[in-house]
């Protein structure tokens, strides 16, 4: 990739209100992102889920809790690879994407993490069986969080 149209790309992230840019050009691919950005809104992230499950726990937590560690580690995690928040539809009218007990296959998309206004799409790796929904349908969620384990 031409290093003019780097300098280009870095003016324009400079000049919106975008965080983060990705641009693929054949086998080659350039992401930009500012930093100062992205810190403030995992901190405000990290307090949302700790103090809503602290007080009141959504009966998806409480299933999570009281499965305990050996349960946890049958499955696959998927994890979040963004800040931002978790939907389990398309839209609120539409069924969501999985459900536990659903079949998956690589590339099938499982659910979407909002970050940005980008809806961000978050397909399975790996083929299995949805064994486990560990994100309530709104709620934040942090990098790297499980929000699912495929068994």
């Amino acid at each position: 990739m031409d290093i003019r149209k780097v300098k280009k790309l870095i003016e324009l992230l400079e000049a919106s209100d975008i965080a983060e840019i990705e641009i693929k050009e054949g086998e080659e691919a350039v992401r930009i992102s500012r930093a100062s950005t992205v810190a403030p809104a995992t901190m405000q992230y990290q307090a949302a889920p700790t103090s809503a499950s602290v007080t009141t726990p959504t009966p998806a937590v409480k299933e999570a809790e009281s499965a305990g560690p050996s349960d946890a580690t049958k499955g696959t995690p998927i994890q979040s690879p963004m800040v931002g928040t978790f939907y389990r539809a398309p839209s609120p009218s539409s069924p969501p994407f999985v459900e536990v007990g659903t079949h998956v296959k690589v590339g099938d998309v499982v659910c979407i993490v909002e970050a940005m206004k980008m809806m961000n799409q978050i397909e399975v790796d790996h083929a299995g069986v949805v064994e486990a929904i560990l994100v309530e349908d709104g709620e934040p969620v942090e990098f790297d969080q499980p929000l699912m384990t495929i068994v």
